[in-house]
């Protein structure tokens, strides 16, 4: 059994990172109380049906159903044709991947949210550092320091228009 590390075992972080980490688990605790009752039906049952003893539950299921009917087992055969069995397991596929897509349609929700978050904070470091750049630029200039007069500076120092990159983006994908 593996021994659970102690918290004084890990590289201490800085505190904002903590916090970061603290609000993440936090927002997935509330969002995971916030589930229906039917979103955690699909959960669970996605859950089993993805796991390997379900696969050998039904390996073993099938494997007795098959070998009973073609005789092996010495007993009447109660689906010859297997008509029975075939109907039992396209309801079953009809079911599982109706929970699956219940799942999978919450998780892309999930999944738009974060990279939202990751957007919205990336333009934000992006215009901040651009502040930063100009700030710098300008304190390099004043101190006389040559690298300030750098074209390629200057070309930072300008702000990101995110519209304008999603343009330039679509009309490349166009070409």
């Amino acid at each position: 059994m593996p021994v659970k590390p102690h918290p004084e075992d890990y590289p201490k972080m800085a505190k904002i990172v903590e916090r970061n980490i603290s609000a993440l688990f936090n927002r997935r605790k509330e969002e995971e109380e916030r589930k229906t009752r039917e979103e955690r039906i699909a959960d669970k049952v996605t859950k089993f049906t993805g796991s390997m003893f379900f696969v050998y539950l039904h390996l073993t299921l099938f494997g007795i159903w098959i070998i009973w009917n073609i005789g092996w087992l010495g007993f009447k055969a109660f689906d010859p044709s297997f008509v029975v069995l075939a109907m039992f397991a396209s309801v079953e596929a009809i079911f599982l991947s109706t929970f699956v897509l219940i799942s999978q349609n919450r998780m892309n929700i999930q999944a738009d949210k974060r990279a939202e978050l990751d957007l919205q904070v990336s333009l934000l470091a992006e215009h901040e550092i651009t502040k930063l750049v100009t700030l710098v630029s300008a304190i390099a200039k004043k101190m006389d320091i040559t690298e300030a007069n750098d074209k390629e500076i200057e070309e930072l120092a300008r702000d990101i228009h995110p519209e304008k990159v999603m343009d330039t983006m679509e009309k490349l994908k166009k070409d």
